[in-house]
């Protein structure tokens, strides 16, 4: 008579572990969007709080800065960076159209461009600012005055 033996076979433990891989690899392509959105919102959020700062700075003197950097402390504590860590939001300003501020194009190419907030920006192009001009062109989220 056969003693019976407690514990697993190797076929059963392969088969849980790569239950598990798979599981892992879905989760991780997951949280790589969810990522990436929370990214996008970061930018429309900080985008829209320069717009504000903007406007109270050219409430209180008449013309908008030359650079975001005038604008603090008194308007904004910090200036803003990109959420990718190496990179400032794009502005520039012309004395008859206002300012042009938004932001760079990687990382909202999966945004799609007939919804917000890419379908409610300005889209202005480069020619609008002597220096320092961009182009609005989706996919970069862009504001003016």
């Amino acid at each position: 008579m056969r003693k019976q033996q407690k514990g697993f076979t190797l076929i059963e433990l392969l088969v849980v572990i790569a239950i598990i891989g798979i599981l892992a690899t879905i989760v991780m392509v997951s949280l790589n969007t969810a990522r990436q959105k929370a990214r996008d919102a970061r930018r429309v959020s900080d985008v829209r709080q320069l717009q504000l700062a903007l406007q109270m700075y050219y409430d209180t003197n008449g013309s908008y800065p030359a650079a975001l950097s005038s604008l603090k402390p008194t308007f904004i504590n910090e200036v803003p960076t990109d959420p990718d860590g190496t990179s400032a939001y794009r502005y520039c300003v012309d004395a008859t159209l206002g300012y042009h501020l938004g932001t760079r194009a990687i990382g909202m190419e999966n945004t799609d461009a007939t919804k917000p907030p890419l379908s409610t920006d300005a889209d202005r192009p480069d020619t609008d600012c002597a220096t320092g001009g961009f182009a609005g062109t989706d996919p970069v989220y862009d504001v003016t005055p």
